[in-house]
């Protein structure tokens, strides 16, 4: 067979490869030995053929994936993969693109530190190009046009803005220029629905086209407007985002700047039809979540997945124990254990203190005080759990120490109570005190 037509057979060789995997699954043979198979193939194959070849890499994906043989091969088909990307052109073959990125993302954990940007480097190869010099026979704002498209350098690498002040300031005149001619020019609901945005997405390009004769109407575009303020957006959580060093942190001057740029670009997304609020407000959950990953990444990238726990089966006719707490229930153990966790809580002295027995009498009193004005229903004495507390803890004041707590009751109630109603009400009291004498002789 000549060489070409074995190049343009090797999808036929499924059967071979599936004989060394299953050698590899066994342990009859190294179990790299595969993936080193796979990446041969695609480096003396063609474009044409290494998508076959990646498609059979799709098909075994749950196999490869298994961790005798993931532990073995995970770095040489992280290497195979990057040099098929390599060869690939990102404007002609962006779908096999995203079946390999797709394949990536699936076949590593997300916790693997390969795929992560731990540094935040940015892509600083993606260059803007628009035109220099105004174009002859045309007219247009050829100075909005550049003041717009110059942006794009300060959104491809942001590290720059916080350690150049100059550039700092030359971004924000700029924005300034950009946002003022959004709010002035507006969009109507009419303009904002004539654009399909759902028909728009299925014909999604890379890039908007950059030429100086598209930009009114571009400006017209929600979608082209959306996306440039989303951009400002990031540009600013970038630049709050903490964990950065002292040289890279920005400014408090800056920072005011940032919030006020920040809650401008948000009203002019709010204002741009369509749904423009619930546009809004996709974008900020969407930035929030991106936060979390940031400060994943800032921790080291700790691994969170979790095995799933095996559940052993319970016997038929078994009978379930009830979980036994050390205080009784769930709420007390867990109090106890926050106490041996934090034992200065325990000596705390808003805490540990005696209350006076004027703290527990006092809703009682004032229930029957007529200037508060509270109806007979809704007093304390009618909550049993309240009068169950107020009599036993009454019991108690009064066999330790009787002469305390009538002193302590006469004096309360008299300077509690309007002077008016005192002398009926510390009668009352003292009929009551009289019968409960009575009753702890018999006790």
């Amino acid at each position: 067979m000549e060489e070409e037509n074995l190049y343009e057979s090797v999808f036929s060789f499924g059967n071979l490869l599936d004989v060394v995997l299953y050698l590899c699954e066994k342990e009859h043979v190294e179990g790299g030995m595969i993936f080193q198979l796979l990446e041969d193939l695609t480096e003396m194959s063609t474009m044409r053929n290494c998508k076959d070849i990646f498609g059979y890499i799709e098909s075994k994906q749950d196999i490869l994936g298994k961790q005798e043989l993931f532990a073995r091969g995970k770095l040489v088909m992280l290497r195979t993969c990057n040099q098929l990307l390599r060869r690939l052109s990102k404007a002609n073959d962006v779908i096999f693109c995203g079946r390999i990125l797709m394949f990536l993302a699936h076949f590593f954990p997300l916790s693997e530190r390969s795929a992560v940007n731990i540094k935040g480097v940015f892509n600083t190869s993606n260059d803007t190009k628009y035109e220099k010099d105004p174009p002859l026979g045309i007219s247009v704002d050829f100075n909005f046009y550049k003041t717009f498209w110059s942006l794009q350098e300060h959104f491809c690498s942001p590290t720059s803005l916080t350690i150049a002040p100059s550039k700092w300031q030359k971004f924000t005149s700029n924005l300034m220029v950009v946002l003022n001619t959004f709010q002035a020019q507006p969009l109507s609901d009419e303009e904002g629905h004539a654009n399909n945005l759902e028909e728009e997405a299925a014909t999604f390009s890379i890039k908007y086209l950059t030429s100086s004769k598209l930009m009114g109407l571009e400006l017209k575009d929600p979608s082209f407007r959306r996306h440039f303020l989303v951009q400002c957006l990031i540009l600013f959580d970038y630049l709050k985002a903490p964990g950065k060093t002292d040289k890279d942190l920005p400014s408090e001057s800056m920072k005011e700047e940032i919030k006020s740029c920040e809650e401008r670009v948000k009203k002019l997304l709010e204002i741009t039809p369509p749904k423009g609020k619930d546009f809004l407000h996709n974008v900020d959950h969407i930035l929030e979540r991106e936060r979390n990953w940031f400060w994943w990444k800032r921790d080291g990238c700790r691994p969170f997945e979790k095995q799933p726990t095996e559940k052993k089966p319970v016997q038929d006719g078994a009978r379930k124990r009830r979980p036994r707490w050390r205080l009784g229930n769930k709420e007390l153990a867990q109090l106890w254990k926050w106490a041996d966790l934090n034992p200065n809580a325990l000596v705390d002295p808003q805490r540990v203190r005696t209350p006076a027995i004027t703290e527990y009498w006092k809703p009682l009193a004032e229930d029957m005080d007529p200037s508060a004005g509270i109806e007979a229903e809704y007093h304390h004495k009618n909550n049993r759990v309240s009068f169950f507390f107020f009599k036993y803890s009454y019991f108690y004041s009064v066999i330790n120490d009787f002469p305390m707590v009538f002193s302590t009751m006469r004096y309360y109630i008299l300077s509690t109570v309007p002077h008016a109603e005192a002398s009926l009400f510390f009668w009352k009291y003292i009929i009551y005190r009289n019968f409960l004498q009575k009753k702890l002789e018999r006790f």
